[in-house]
């Protein structure tokens, strides 16, 4: 899977700060390095709103359906994907779990049923059946791109559901590389998160110092 950051919004944390001293009145306590310290007072607080001034894109590739099902219910944040209406599936990739990729009795029957899901979709569209309704038979398995933008605050959501351990291993994956790029920009706003030392997921941590 390939987790691209398109776009955020600039200087995230200076712009959380300035919406959130709003509230307080603050502005005088304002200096170069006050904002990281802010934006830590608000996650201990549980003042999460603020964080919804700043946002930020992400071209997410080589997932596979199954994958996408699960992020698109994240009704706060907008989608835009690959259309299987629209592009032609022939020679599609599929996502092989390591599961079945270990074994090899698996991973041959798993083989096979993807290349007759590819040649029941060659076939029916060489019968002029539209793509619209040949996709019917591709698999969760295929591949899929999107773009998914949203707000810092629901983007913190996601990662803490879909980076848990009990979440699905592709989609924990994604929320890995997605905090990856976010702490990069924003690593306050990010901080009371921790990528396991496997890289398998992401576990919450306690912010220490002063509400």
């Amino acid at each position: 899977m390939e987790v691209t950051l398109l776009a955020i919004t600039p200087q995230p944390e200076k712009l959380i700060e300035a919406a959130g001293r709003t509230a307080y009145l603050s502005f005088e306590k304002v200096s170069e390095t006050s904002a990281g310290r802010f934006c830590r007072m608000l996650l201990r607080r549980g003042h999460e709103s603020v964080l919804e001034h700043a946002s930020a894109t992400f071209r997410v590739r080589g997932g596979s359906r199954a994958f996408t099902h699960q992020l698109v219910r994240h009704r706060l944040a907008a989608f835009t994907q690959q259309s299987q209406r629209y592009v032609e599936e022939k020679g599609f990739e599929a996502v092989m779990p390591e599961s079945i990729r270990g074994n090899p009795e698996a991973a041959k029957l798993y083989e096979k049923a993807i290349a007759a899901d590819q040649q029941l979709y060659d076939s029916l569209r060489e019968l002029g059946i539209p793509r619209e309704d040949a996709r019917f038979i591709l698999p969760n398995a295929a591949e899929s791109e999107l773009v998914i933008t949203a707000n810092l605050r629901e983007w913190r959501h996601i990662i803490t559901l879909r980076g848990a351990r009990s979440a699905q291993w592709e989609i924990r994956r994604f929320a890995v590389l997605v905090l990856e790029g976010l702490a990069a920009h924003a690593p306050n706003v990010f901080a009371d998160f921790q990528v396991a030392d496997d890289g398998s997921r992401v576990d919450k941590i306690e912010l220490k110092g002063k509400s």
